[in-house]
């Protein structure tokens, strides 16, 4: 096993036989890892260890902006090691956790206490910083402080900030100091109480439905003070096609407005929410079929800029409850790039799989400013790559994986794209779709 926290210089691994695919380009190259960083990168190429890439694609490793680690006060749930490995499985090298947590991630104490059990994770954990103390919506969180810590990204995500003149001023205030802000889109007076998406499903079947103006007016709104303040602006799992046309036009305006999908919003409908199963409850809900056309074509014409899991676990019981009492959320690290692979690149906008890659690992990175991420392929570089076979076939079952949930949407969905190896850091954390630890 390679350390990589303290590295190991004396041994050099080689990924032979793979189609190398970075942000630079595509070419056939073996690639020598020795400690945490590549070291060569070319034909012919002899280690110490060697670990099969033939008929594979070598990319950066993949990095989520949007995962639900639920540590600390969700343990049963998920937690920082099960999430960690669930994300190396799937290609993930790093994962920007989520606040919504008990206590929320809202002040520096937190953010070392998720930290530090990132330590010896299997994977890069960061974490984003609540924007309002407890997420509450009232009072600016300390900022500066978590900034100070390493936190490039600040949320109340699972709830949108409600009052227009508290996002102003953490706008401006983000912007002193640097970081981005993301934003939950969501109106509350037109969600509240709703469990699925407004529109012919919710009508058959009963159930409240939250219409698309409830994301579409936030955006909106989010929009304009990026305008107003200059701030970076990040909007997170959009669903609807309104949303991507604001989007589209704010980017076309030169604002500096960024968004992301999840893999549920460009391959469910609402429809999936016909046998009343709180599987498919989340949050933004699963929306229509032109809904979902719409935010894969802005995945295409990088209007989106980043897929991201929303990997969200929950408890069996919980989601067992009746629809409209279930908590909202999926599991995602482990399915969403052959999801996107299956939906993107063999379907839909048909979509090259280096662009795909884009938005699942160097893109997602330079949003985050994970600087050691989505790296090209390069003497120098750090070592975090992922090995993938494009020609895998698989079938997705309701085990969960390695999260301690099983709320898997996708049972009986059959994929392409499978991860063979991971490394972290220099350390080979996933070798033939096994966790090495």
């Amino acid at each position: 096993m390679i350390d990589r926290r303290g590295g190991d210089e004396t041994v050099d691994v080689v990924l032979r036989g793979g189609t190398v695919v970075d942000a630079t380009g595509e070419r056939r190259a073996d690639v020598v890892v020795r400690g945490r960083h590549v070291v060569a990168v070319g034909p012919d190429l002899s280690g110490d260890v060697v670990v099969d890439a033939g008929g594979c694609v070598v990319a950066p490793g993949l990095v989520d902006l949007h995962t639900h680690l639920r540590q600390p006060g969700k343990e049963e749930a998920e937690t920082v090691e099960s999430g960690s490995r669930a994300a190396a499985l799937g290609g993930y090298t790093a994962v920007l956790a989520m606040p919504n947590t008990t206590p929320a991630i809202d002040c520096a104490a937190v953010v070392r206490e998720v930290l530090e059990l990132g330590r010896d994770a299997l994977c890069d954990v960061h974490t984003s910083g609540a924007i309002t103390v407890d997420r509450a919506g009232e009072r600016l969180a300390p900022m500066a402080e978590m900034a100070g810590l390493g936190v490039r990204l600040f949320t109340d995500d699972g709830t949108g900030v409600q009052d227009d003149r508290l996002m102003r001023r953490a706008m401006e205030y983000g912007r002193g100091l640097g970081v981005t802000l993301a934003q939950h889109c969501e109106v509350t007076s037109l969600s509240e109480g709703t469990c699925m998406h407004e529109g012919e499903w919710s009508s058959r079947l009963g159930l409240p439905g939250q219409p698309a103006e409830a994301e579409e007016l936030m955006v909106m709104r989010d929009i304009a003070l990026a305008r107003l303040t200059g701030a970076r602006v990040h909007l997170l799992h959009l669903s609807t096609a309104g949303s991507v046309a604001m989007v589209a036009a704010a980017r076309a305006g030169g604002l500096s407005v960024t968004a992301e999908a999840a893999p549920h919003h460009f391959t469910l409908t609402d429809a999936c929410c016909a046998g009343y199963d709180a599987t498919f409850k989340v949050h933004p809900p699963l929306r229509s079929d032109a809904d979902v056309a719409a935010v894969a074509q802005g995945l295409a014409d990088d209007t989106i800029s980043a897929i991201a899991t929303d990997h969200a676990p929950h408890a069996p019981e919980e989601k067992e409850r009746p629809f409209d009492e279930a908590p909202p959320g999926m599991l995602g690290l482990e399915y969403a790039l052959a999801l996107a692979i299956t939906q993107l690149v063999d379907s839909g906008p048909r979509m090259p799989l280096s662009q795909v890659l884009a938005r699942l690992s160097w893109q997602p990175a330079a949003i985050a400013g994970m600087e050691r991420h989505g790296r090209p392929i390069a003497p120098g570089a750090p070592a975090n790559l992922c090995v993938i076979d494009p020609e895998a076939r698989w079938t997705i079952d309701a085990t969960g994986g390695a999260s301690r949930s099983r709320n898997v949407p996708y049972v009986g969905r059959t994929v392409r794209g499978l991860v063979r190896h991971t490394i972290c850091e220099g350390e080979p954390v996933v070798l033939d779709g096994e966790a090495q630890r």
